[in-house]
């Protein structure tokens, strides 16, 4: 058996005005996630506990990104969020505070057996 990726979802949120850069990446995650039902761990004969998640997050201040509200978006899997220096933040002309965007890509992988 071995790890392998099968599938990568993108997505993108934005937080308008409060500069709320975890609430961005939630908008980003629900963004990739709510169009599709993918049966993924099903087709492979597993159970949906086994997916291994990974969350890769661009926005231009990762350190604050709460992690943890992020994977409690998923409601099974092996979650890991990886915040990242990306996105864009978008400056005001009336100068409050940017308008910031947040880019995601969601990976799926499982533990399969590798066709020899």
């Amino acid at each position: 058996m071995a790890v392998k990726r099968l599938l990568t979802e993108f997505g993108m949120g934005s937080s308008l005005r409060r500069q709320d850069y975890t609430e961005a990446a939630s908008r980003a995650v629900k963004d990739a996630l709510w169009h599709n039902s993918i049966n993924l761990a099903e087709l492979f004969g597993k159970d949906k506990s086994e997916m291994i998640i990974t969350v890769e997050v661009a926005v231009q201040q990762p350190e604050k990104i709460d992690a943890e509200v992020i994977a409690a978006i998923f409601p099974y899997g092996q979650v890991t969020v990886k915040p990242v220096k990306g996105g864009l933040d978008v400056p005001r002309d009336d100068g409050g505070n940017p308008t910031v965007i947040a880019n995601v890509a969601i990976s799926v992988a499982l533990d399969v057996e590798v066709a020899a």
